[in-house]
């Protein structure tokens, strides 16, 4: 089976497999990278790190426009069930079983939070096609950390986007670490370069052991 990549630009992607497409984190209103409006997004699930608004800010209509089912923290899913949004909901250590495979959820350092209101625990995702036998990794917004070795040796994804850049989560230089205690196959730099106030320099993000693709806004990726 085909695996498709498509980076929606700043911390999106929309993932295809043979059972399902899967949209993570869509931020496209608001986005001055983004190549995509909110109503061009087709997908069956949603799965979001955490709740700010770069992250979960179109959720919700891409959701109700597409029928999904929104995988992501308890407190988000609270959230959007109340706007009438289909969710399953999750925590660090547990994983959903879905119609393609199943999403677990790992931990992240950072915060989460949407319209003043508390969006739980922020999130890593680790989201498995079982026919596809394809393992994708998003780090969410996060600090490094030292289990991130752990959440590779557990998963060992084919892909994974880290965070790389600077102030809001991992800058390049640590970014560069924590892809050598993942050891994905692939790398995806995520998060930088969408505003002034993050780093546009990601040069020093170089593993070791690890192929790194930048990808642009809009490219689509065939990873299998």
């Amino acid at each position: 089976m085909t695996m498709e990549i498509e980076f929606l630009g700043h911390s999106g992607f929309i993932l295809t497999g043979g059972e399902a497409r899967v949209a993570v984190d869509p931020f496209l209103e608001g986005n001055p990278v983004a190549k995509k409006k909110r109503a061009d997004v087709r997908c069956d699930y949603i799965a979001l790190t955490h709740g700010h608004s770069d992250h979960m800010g179109d959720a919700q209509p891409i959701a109700k426009a597409n029928n999904a089912t929104v995988v992501a923290a308890w407190e988000i899913c609270q959230f959007l069930g109340e706007k009438g949004v289909k969710c399953e909901p999750g925590n660090p250590g547990g994983r959903i079983q879905t119609a393609f495979g199943w999403v677990a959820f790992t931990q992240a350092f950072h915060s989460s939070s949407f319209e003043g209101r508390y969006m739980g625990q922020p999130c890593g995702l680790v989201i498995h096609f079982a026919k596809d036998n394809f393992t994708f990794h998003h780090c969410g917004d996060t600090a490094l950390f030292s289990d991130l070795k752990l959440i590779g040796d557990l998963y060992n994804p084919d892909v994974s986007a880290i965070p790389v850049g600077d102030r809001f989560t991992m800058g390049p230089e640590q970014a560069r670490m924590a892809a050598e205690m993942i050891r994905p196959k692939v790398a995806i730099p995520v998060h930088w370069g969408t505003f002034d106030a993050l780093t546009s320099d990601i040069s020093a993000f170089k593993p070791q052991g690890v192929e790194v693709r930048v990808m642009k806004p809009g490219e689509t990726w065939k990873a299998r």
